[in-house]
This record gives structure tokens, C-alpha cells and sequence, in this order.
């Protein structure tokens, strides 16, 4: 019997949307699961796809982790303050530095998995926007794709 090529032809929805975000402080992780949400169920039905977020910020980030206690955020702002002081002889002559090196090791990027509209996040996780250069206008961009 010869082998046969099967063909499987998949239909992608793509959307992309931009959500503002307004930060308050010069550090700050501001959770914008709900926000994100919206955006996925609103979208065209996707049975299986994903959803990438991206920050278009070079001192800012993007990251998911626990959304159930707040005091997690507070600690974890503390030690990267803690790792990387506001004040510590950069070269950088805007004096934000601290505020780049946070968002390279952070990162401006997340991907999440979404299943029939729904962010597949587990029961603890959050999706936070991380203002390290506060405050400011900012934007995520949210690229939908699935089937």
C-alpha cells in the first residue's frame, strides 16, 4: 500500500488588540488578567489557540505568577529593588537604568494557552503588566491565534 500525504488544513483566527496601561508608582505590577480575558472572549471563537502578550517597553515587562495574594508582588519588587538599586553608577545618561536591566530579566513577552475562549491559566496564576520606569502611559499587545 502506498503511503498517502494527508493534508490537515487549519483555519487561524488572528487578532491583534493593544490595551493601554496607566501605572501609578515608579515600580509596579499592575494585574491585568480580567483585561486580557475581555479580549480572548470577545474574540472570535478559538477552540485551541493561544495568546501572546507583548510589551513594545524597553523598561518595562510582562509576567505571570500568583494573583491570589498581593503581598507575593510586594516581595518580589523588593528583591529585584533589592538586586537592582535605582542608584548604582550606571552609564546610562536618562538614569533608568535599573529600569532596563528589571525588564531584561523579566521580559516583555508571555505566552498563554486558551481553550474555547478561555485563558488556560492555573488557579493561582495572573498575568501582570511590570512598570519599572512609573509613572506612565503603557501598552500590552495581544496577538490572538488558534482554530
Amino acid at each position: 500500500m502506498k503511503n498517502k500525504l494527508i493534508k490537515i488544513r487549519m483555519m487561524f483566527n488572528k487578532t491583534m488588540k493593544i490595551l493601554n496601561v496607566t501605572s501609578k508608582s515608579r515600580d509596579e505590577f499592575i494585574d491585568i488578567t480580567d483585561k486580557i480575558q475581555q479580549v480572548v472572549s470577545s474574540a472570535e471563537p478559538i477552540e485551541n489557540g493561544y495568546c501572546m502578550l507583548f510589551v513594545p517597553h524597553t523598561t518595562a515587562g510582562i509576567t505571570i505568577n500568583e494573583s491570589a495574594d498581593p503581598s507575593v508582588r510586594f516581595d518580589i519588587l523588593t528583591i529585584l529593588n533589592r538586586l537592582i538599586p535605582w542608584e548604582a553608577g550606571y552609564r546610562h545618561m536618562e538614569g533608568n537604568s535599573a529600569a532596563h536591566v528589571k525588564s531584561s530579566l523579566v521580559g516583555v513577552s508571555q505566552q498563554v494557552a486558551v481553550a474555547h475562549n478561555r485563558l488556560l491559566l492555573g488557579t493561582w496564576q495572573g498575568l501582570f503588566f511590570c512598570e519599572f520606569d512609573g509613572p506612565r502611559n503603557r501598552q500590552v499587545h495581544i496577538h490572538l491565534y488558534g482554530s
